[in-house]
């Protein structure tokens, strides 16, 4: 806790975990998000992506998936494959950003080049999906 305490973003994450998780200390969002702003604040990509994980699921905060985006996308320009395939799953779905498949295939597949294995399953079905609703629109 003392690395934490003097402003190491590594550690301030590590100790935000632990309070979001209950990891050997009692589950407390409150104090998760606390610790997991500080590490974001300093740029540090994997607190980034906790912090949009947090809002995304109302965990210790209301559910927010715009404020969720804006971490996850902090944390996927850093190159962090697992804000990047949460980027992915927020354009496919629309949550928190207008639906683009687009842009889902762009950040799963970056993910997955990365050999980030949620997204290399996922992305064969994204990008099904996208070419099907591509063909639809130039139908109409």
């Amino acid at each position: 806790m003392s690395l934490a305490i003097q402003g190491d973003a590594q550690a301030q994450n590590n100790l935000g975990r632990m309070y979001a998780e209950g990891l050997g200390v009692p589950q407390y969002y409150a104090e998760a998000m606390k610790w997991l702003r500080l590490a974001a604040d300093q740029g540090y990509a994997p607190a980034q992506s906790a912090l949009g994980f947090m809002y995304g699921n109302g965990r210790g905060v209301p559910q927010d998936s715009a404020q969720a985006v804006k971490w996850y996308q902090l944390a996927a320009d850093q190159g962090y494959a697992k804000a990047q395939y949460n980027l992915a799953v927020s354009y496919f779905t629309g949550r928190g950003v207008p639906q683009d498949y687009a842009q889902a295939v762009k950040w799963a597949q970056r993910a997955a080049d990365q050999g980030y294995a949620m997204a290399q399953s996922r992305l064969g079905v994204i990008r099904a999906l996208a070419q099907a609703f591509r063909r639809a629109n130039l139908r109409q």
